[in-house]
Formats: structure tokens, sequence, C-alpha cells
């Protein structure tokens, strides 16, 4: 009978920790995110830039500047530890130019298909600014954060995305893999520098 308990017990323990583990999550500290997110970060899974399928976030309307060819610093907090890595990418129109979520590689179970790992972009290239950012395999309470150079550019309203991809990971609806964070930026151009002609012309 004790034995039967204890079981019953430490199941109740595991469906209760399994949820919590499932769900990596993650806040946007720099530059400030354009949705209001809460203290895990949500909502963030739908992409490209945040939201879900009941809620599209309320906006922050908060535009940061920066200096084109100069470094910007990025600063993620994760609220709800999943291994993985970050990648971070630019749009000078329009979201929509934003690149397609990570490709993932996955394992089937007897619960559906879990992400083994991402392609990672190496050499980057635009729109992607850095790829395979903090990767980690174990719980971290210390924010992740780095500097990114960005393209000296021109732009009202940049769409700055920072997306996570999460290994050994359900599948989200909507979202999949991945979750997304976006900041609205206007970019000067530095005058004592080249344009980076390789980037879109302001529309």
């Amino acid at each position: 009978m004790k034995v039967s308990v204890q079981l019953v017990l430490v199941s109740a323990v595991l469906v209760s920790v399994i949820p919590a583990i499932m769900q990596a999550h993650f806040r946007m500290l720099e530059p400030a995110s354009w949705l209001i997110e809460d203290d895990r970060g949500d909502p963030q899974k739908a992409g490209p830039c945040g939201g879900s399928n009941t809620d599209y976030g309320k906006p922050s309307y908060i535009v940061n500047q920066a200096l084109g060819g100069s470094k910007l610093h990025v600063k993620v907090q994760e609220t709800v530890y999943h291994p993985g890595h970050y990648r971070v990418a630019l749009a000078v129109n329009s979201p929509t130019e934003l690149p397609l979520d990570p490709k993932a590689t996955t394992m089937d179970t007897d619960k559906g298909p879990r992400s083994v790992s991402a392609e990672i972009m190496n050499p980057v290239r635009m729109p992607v600014l850095a790829d395979g950012l903090f990767i980690h395999m174990a719980k971290t309470d210390t924010p992740f954060e780095t500097d990114v150079t960005l393209p000296n550019i021109s732009c009202k309203r940049c769409t700055l995305q920072v997306a996570q991809f999460m290994e050994q990971h359900a599948a989200n609806n909507p979202g999949n893999y991945t979750y997304h964070h976006c900041a609205v930026m206007q970019i000067t151009p530095d005058p004592g520098k080249p344009l980076d002609a390789a980037w879109p012309k302001e529309r």
C-alpha cells in the first residue's frame, strides 16, 4: 500500500513539473519590446513577432533609437528554461521581410514530434545579424546579453527580431519550436560611414 501511495505522489509531482519544462519562455530586456510583456515574456509564441492564437498582445509604442553601423546591445532573460539558442534579425520595411523560423530536425515520440536541433546560419547574411547565440544546455538565472552590429542604413521603423529555438521541445501552436520577440527601431545612418548597399532601402 505504501509503495502505491508513493508512486501516486511521484506521478503527481512529475505531472506538475512537466508542463513547466515543456514551455520555455524569455523576456526581451534590450532593446525594449514592441509588445507589453508579462513576467514570463508572454505573449510570444506566434511568429514573427510574438502574440498567440488568443492574444495578439498590447503594443508598447516604444521606438528604440540607434546609430547605423554601430553596436546594439541585446539582452534577454530566460524565464522558463529549455536548451536551445537564439537568433537576431532585422527587417527594414515590414516584419514580413524577417526570415522563416530556423528549420528544425525532429524525432518521433509516442507523444508526437520533438525538436532535436535546428539550422544555424554561418556565416550570417542579410537580414540575419547573428545566429547561434547563447547556446546552453543548463538553466541559468543570469540574463543573456551581447552586442550585434547594425547595418549603416536609414529607417524610421525597422523591426528587430529576437527568436529563441528550443531543443527537446514538443511543437507549439502557433510557433512550433520557436518563440519570438520584436522591437521597433529608428536607425539613423552614420554620415562618416558608407551606406550598406546590400540592405533594402526604406520605402
